[in-house]
């Protein structure tokens, strides 16, 4: 569990990060003194194991329906917490059907389940050693599991503030709407139009999110 000490200090790189996009980005510095300070909020004692397996369930589904299917997958083995990689890894792949999962999701989380119980997927102790390339080269070799998952763990479980996703829709969304652009920004063309944000792309990306959510809002009847 992250101490107050250390949730603390994550709060301070936040309020870095904020003054170091605004001063790099007159776009961005606009954006920020409307939407206001950041609230990143990080797993910090979510397991990458676990990460992984929530990212998998959420894949093509919207928020409430992953969400349920996640409480039947929790309810359904034995024990107070997250069902383990060897709970998973073992179960009857009609258990996991009958939560609500698809083939391809019994196969891909249960495929991520036994790469746990290997060593292939890191403890978070481990993880925390590893750099952003070396935990998605590692970790992208798992089935149901492509770039942008491993980003989102790096992200939102462990608080890695340099990852800019962008496969990701929302940002692509949210930096088409900060630049005024009349289309989606290419892969090929963000090292040139977000580089500048490093060492804080992740923070960047949550007020790209929002930018979009913002958007949405004010489109809706």
């Amino acid at each position: 569990m992250v101490s107050g000490d250390q949730q603390k200090a994550f709060q301070r790189k936040l309020r870095s990060g904020e003054r170091h996009l605004s001063k790099s980005c007159s776009r961005m510095n606009r954006w920020i003194a409307e939407c206001g300070r950041s609230s990143l909020e990080i797993e910090w004692d979510r397991q990458p194991y676990e990460s992984l397996v929530r990212a998998v369930a959420h894949q093509q589904l919207n928020g409430r329906a992953a969400a349920t299917i996640l409480q039947r997958f929790e309810a359904g083995f034995r024990g107070k917490h997250f069902p383990t990689p060897r709970q998973v890894s073992r179960a009857d792949p009609e258990l996991l059907r009958s939560m609500g999962l698809s083939a391809a999701k019994v196969i891909a989380i249960q495929g991520i389940a036994k790469a746990a119980v290997s060593g292939v997927i890191p403890t978070r102790t481990e993880a925390e050693k590893l750099s952003d390339e070396e935990l998605i080269q590692r970790l992208i070799t798992l089935r149901g599991v492509g770039q942008w998952t491993v980003e989102m763990l790096l992200i939102f479980s462990l608080g890695r503030l340099d990852v800019m996703p962008a496969d990701d829709y929302g940002v692509k969304s949210g930096l088409r709407l900060l630049l005024q652009r009349s289309d989606l920004p290419h892969n090929w063309e963000f090292p040139e139009l977000t580089n500048h944000w490093k060492p804080y792309r992740s923070l960047a990306a949550w007020y790209l999110w929002r930018l979009a959510d913002a958007a949405k809002d004010r489109d809706s009847p």
